[in-house]
């Protein structure tokens, strides 16, 4: 008997190319049956006229800092509520905490919202050794650094990443020294660029050599931040080409024209208006006592003197290259989501959603199968997740079930906290943990170890 039976809903068929009408069945946390009949189960939900997908997979976001806020689940639960099954932390080379402090605080609290792979963050490395953020390191410091990656990945890190941006002093040199920590060709990386607008063409480019000489698979992150103030065409052409050569490169995007990072980060350093075209009111802020205020100059400066560690929201992108970057044949979506003191941008909290609602069902720039692709399967295959991304039988029954026709973001950039339209149920190893916007178990996620079988 099957556990649970999803009747009613179509589902993405990637391997044929569309939407199939089917009742899906799922016993001992896996898809036991797809077809037209009614085997017994123990449950049944009705799904007509609703989407059943596989649990949407965000390849970059930035997971909770238990360290500094303490050990609760804020950017998780946010994921779950816009049908997140599978969340990619340690972007940017920002890795919150040790992989192994991280791993102890999911089993103390007894799972997760969502499951969980952790990318191993340099810049923490750097950090960690004293190293400021436009120094160079010296090679001592770089044979550390690489000793931290292996042990992170002995503890079962799925990759390295870097912030580039975020500390300037880094050098490719050193960068390329960081990623012959592993000759596998199975493992991930990913970098967030050197600098943007003018110089996100050379940024690229830096990150294909990158890619060219190391093993892991590499990723460039959110395309659109780097390349959506003028320069989308010529990057998605040099990235593209770059693809055709070598399918283990690829990139993610997400769909919202505005960036957000801590304002006292390097992104805001002296000439950054001038290569954005842009000016202090441009900025907003997300805390207090600056919470929602768009920047004067001396509202900018005080909050990257006093509040360094504040997000800061820069309206600064074009929509039509943003909407280029999602919808280019190759690239996938991601949220790149962070939240600090329970503020920030809503791509952490509707993302997937907007993309179905934005970008397929009002603007007709992407087919359902077409976004689905890129939330799911895409980003399974680039992390060899084989029991993922799929609906077929012998797959993990993490399933996000929503109403295509109602599907949208809620959250705004002064309120994270409105949750998506049409997102019915989620469900991770079969079990319930979504039930139209009521967390039913906030706790079936896990840690994924690369160590593990996968």
């Amino acid at each position: 008997m099957l556990d649970l039976l999803i009747t009613g809903g179509s589902y993405p068929d990637f391997d044929a190319g569309v939407m199939k009408q089917a009742n899906i069945g799922v016993a001992e946390g896996k898809i036991a049956y797809i077809g037209p009949g009614e085997p017994a189960a123990r449950q049944v939900a009705d799904a007509a006229g609703k989407v059943v997908s596989p649990g949407f997979i965000d390849i970059h976001m930035h997971e909770e800092r238990f360290l500094t806020e303490g050990e609760q689940y804020v950017i998780a639960q946010k994921m779950l509520e816009m049908g997140v099954t599978t969340a990619v932390g340690g972007n940017c080379g920002t890795s919150r905490q040790p992989l192994s402090h991280f791993k102890a605080v999911l089993r103390k609290l007894g799972g997760a919202p969502v499951n969980y792979i952790i990318l191993s963050g340099y810049n923490r490395f750097r950090r960690e050794l004293g190293i400021g953020s436009y120094e160079h390191a010296t090679k001592d410091q770089w044979k550390k650094m690489r000793s931290q990656i292996r042990e992170e990945l002995e503890e079962g890190a799925w990759g390295i990443t870097f912030g580039i941006e975020y500390d300037p002093g880094l050098s490719t040199e050193e960068m390329l020294y960081a990623l012959h920590a592993t000759d596998d060709p199975h493992l991930f990386a990913a970098a967030h660029y050197r600098s943007d607008a003018g110089y996100a063409v050379p940024s690229i480019r830096e990150m294909l050599l990158l890619s060219d000489n190391s093993a892991p698979k590499f990723q460039i992150s959110h395309l659109s931040s780097c390349a959506a103030l003028g320069q989308m065409k010529e990057s998605l052409a040099l990235i593209n080409a770059a693809i055709e050569r070598d399918p283990t490169l690829s990139y993610d995007t997400y769909p919202y024209a505005a960036f957000s990072t801590r304002i006292g980060s390097a992104v805001f350093d002296e000439h950054c208006f001038e290569r954005w075209n842009k000016t202090y009111s441009d900025i907003m802020l997300t805390l207090p006592p600056y919470a929602g205020m768009r920047c004067t100059k001396e509202i900018f400066e005080d909050a990257q003197k006093n509040y360094p560690d504040m997000l800061a929201v820069a309206f600064v992108m074009n929509e039509e290259e943003i909407a280029a970057a999602i919808t280019n044949p190759y690239g996938m979506v991601a949220s790149d989501a962070t939240i600090n003191g329970g503020k920030g941008h809503p791509r952490a909290a509707g993302t997937f959603p907007r993309v179905l609602g934005k970008y397929v069902r009002e603007e007709k720039r992407l087919t359902l199968i077409e976004a689905l692709r890129k939330m799911t399967l895409l980003p399974a295959e680039r992390l060899e997740l084989s029991a993922k991304g799929r609906i077929a039988e012998g797959c993990d029954a993490d399933l996000t079930v929503f109403d295509p026709e109602t599907i949208r973001d809620g959250a705004t950039f002064t309120d994270l906290d409105i949750q998506p339209e049409g997102i019915e149920q989620v469900y991770i190893g079969g079990r319930l943990a979504l039930d139209r916007k009521v967390t039913v178990d906030p706790r079936l996620g896990r840690f994924l170890s690369y160590k593990d079988p996968h």
